[in-house]
């Protein structure tokens, strides 16, 4: 009797431990992540901003349909990712898996609609099957909702004409900072004052469509004359300059360096030299020469130099040069022009990672000084096949005749994008005159010989930022070449992202902008040993397995027979 009570009570308490630890399971959540790059866990910035939340989040995710594979695992990873979310605040974050085709309650207008309203860009998969090419349009989009607004995450980061392996991956990496960013956007929605400075030759005209087009969703845009309005760093997130054309007085510079040192960021877009395309279309030669723009001693005391010398790469984009005919039916074939270089963005920094080909046109190199509290890294290089060329430069269009693959081509690595952050010196340091101190009183602005923790971003490059300008289209998207456009070589290259990317590094909170150096490595089988080696993986993967379980059966009757007969 007393054993069978004492079995009774094991199995109550086996049943009162088995309630007891569901009830605990349901109540709290715990994850063990076991990935190198710890692509499960959220950052320290991301949980804060969630505990913050003080009215729910609804995120509705709308990559579903017909996906192919690097398009499902990318849904996959966007829905576990969410999940994290909610995790960490169950009662503020919703989140649901909808179809774009959907009709919105209440309303005859369908999901996709709003989606596009708002800036979403399909993407047409097309697959080959056996009975011909299907095709399934996408939304790789996320929808989140906060406080009576909406804003779109951008699920794919890459290129919608040519999706890549690689290209998920760095998706997959930004995640983080992409639903981070735009939650933050959300909660906190003050929209960052950038400054188009002008009055130094600055282009003003359909050049600079791209630069509103991008800036126009989430920034304030406006134009500052530095000659004549103060620049005021309680006014200005940033100061974006692009290709001034005429010489800086020393009343701007001050201006400029006063605003840095009070804790404005600069974002320059310089041409040291006069370089343009347009010279060569009436004659077949062009001497570029220095603009003497008079900014060289400022940011040599800031850290930085730009060279008066064009950066020449093997790795460039496409220009039609006539290489035949008659002049009245003259032959035209695309070649490489190595002034257009192609920059291969590092991963070595949350601005460029998972960034595309950048382009550039007659593009100067920069040096980095070594200024005590200043840190500098190189945001973009030339290629492993360069050369520089030293003012004054002859540009001939004769060059490309013959393909350069020389010796000359030589150089690696050549900065051509720096960031710099640290603590910056004034460039008037000990040299201020009272009535420049003065002048800076009337304007609200008081000197300072040091600033405090700020960053800035150079590139030697104007061109970069500006788009082009087509006599029957109009103004082209930021980073297509005009002399391609319709040919078998068009291609937007990544200037758009770039540019935005670096004012978001600049603008945004530094903890925020840290979620970007999630990196997910692509972990892929050596196609080469897979081939050499695919008859033994065959056996390993089927007959071994087989072969396993035949010898445990013929082991287990062989210990049965010699069990039953003694």
């Amino acid at each position: 009797m007393k054993k069978i009570m004492t079995s009774r009570f094991w199995w109550l308490f086996l049943l009162i431990g088995l309630v007891a630890v569901n009830f605990l399971a349901s109540v709290f959540h715990a994850r063990i992540d076991l990935t190198k790059e710890k692509r499960y866990t959220l950052s320290k910035a991301t949980r804060g901003l969630l505990r913050s939340l003080e009215k729910p989040v609804q995120i509705d995710i709308f990559l579903t349909g017909d996906l192919n594979a690097g398009f499902r695992k990318l849904a996959n990873s966007t829905e576990e990712f969410v999940s994290l979310l909610k995790d960490r605040n169950s009662s503020k974050v919703q989140y649901r898996v909808m179809s774009p085709m959907e009709a919105i309650p209440g309303s005859a207008r369908l999901y996709r609609d709003t989606l596009e309203a708002l800036g979403a860009v399909p993407i047409n998969l097309t697959d080959q099957t056996e009975t011909g090419a299907s095709s399934n349009i996408i939304y790789p989009v996320a929808l989140v909702s906060y406080n009576d607004q909406q804003e779109l995450v951008r699920l794919y980061t890459g290129n919608e004409r040519f999706v890549s392996q690689a290209d998920i991956v760095n998706s997959e990496a930004a995640m983080e900072y992409e639903f981070a960013r735009v939650i933050d956007q959300l909660v906190s929605p003050r929209k960052p004052f950038v400054a188009y400075s002008i009055g130094n030759g600055e282009p003003m005209d359909a050049r600079t469509w791209g630069i509103q087009e991008a800036l126009d969703k989430d920034y304030r845009l406006a134009l500052l004359n530095i000659n004549s309005q103060p620049v005021n760093a309680d006014t200005f997130d940033v100061l974006l300059m692009v290709k001034p054309s005429l010489q800086f007085t020393e009343s701007e510079k001050l201006k400029i360096d006063q605003y840095v040192m009070n804790g404005g960021k600069l974002l320059l877009f310089i041409d040291a030299l006069i370089a343009e395309q347009d010279s060569l279309k009436m004659n077949a030669a062009t001497i570029a020469y220095d603009r003497n723009l008079n900014l060289t001693d400022q940011l040599f005391k800031y850290g930085a130099r730009i060279n008066p010398s064009i950066v020449m790469d093997l790795q460039c984009d496409f220009m039609p040069f006539v290489v035949g005919g008659t002049p009245e039916n003259p032959q035209r074939e695309f070649l490489h022009w190595n002034y257009y270089p192609l920059f291969e963005p590092k991963a070595n920094h949350s601005i460029t990672r998972g960034l595309g080909l950048v382009a550039g046109r007659f593009v100067n190199s920069l040096d980095t000084i070594g200024v005590d509290g200043v840190r500098k890294t190189v945001l973009l290089a030339s290629s492993a096949n360069s050369k520089i060329l030293s003012t004054p430069v002859r540009i001939d269009v004769n060059e490309n005749r013959n393909a350069p693959q020389d010796a000359s081509f030589q150089k690696k690595d050549v900065p051509v994008a720096l960031l710099l952050e640290g603590t910056f010196t004034s460039n008037y340091r000990h040299r201020v005159s009272n009535a420049q101190r003065d002048s800076l009183t009337a304007m609200g602005i008081t000197f300072r010989d040091q600033s405090d923790e700020n960053k800035m971003i150079i590139v030697g490059d104007g061109d970069m930022a500006l788009n082009d300008v087509s006599p029957t289209n109009g103004p082209l998207p930021l980073g297509i070449n005009i002399y391609t456009l319709r040919s078998p070589y068009q291609y937007q290259f990544a200037n758009r992202a770039f540019l935005l990317n670096c004012l978001e590094y600049l603008v945004s909170k530094p903890a925020i902008s840290e979620t970007r150096n999630k990196n997910i490595v692509l972990r892929l089988l050596d196609s080469k040993k897979v081939k050499e080696n695919k008859r033994s993986w065959q056996l390993i993967n089927i007959a071994l397995p087989i072969l396993l379980v035949v010898l445990a059966g013929i082991i287990y009757q062989y210990i049965r027979k010699r069990k039953y007969a003694e």
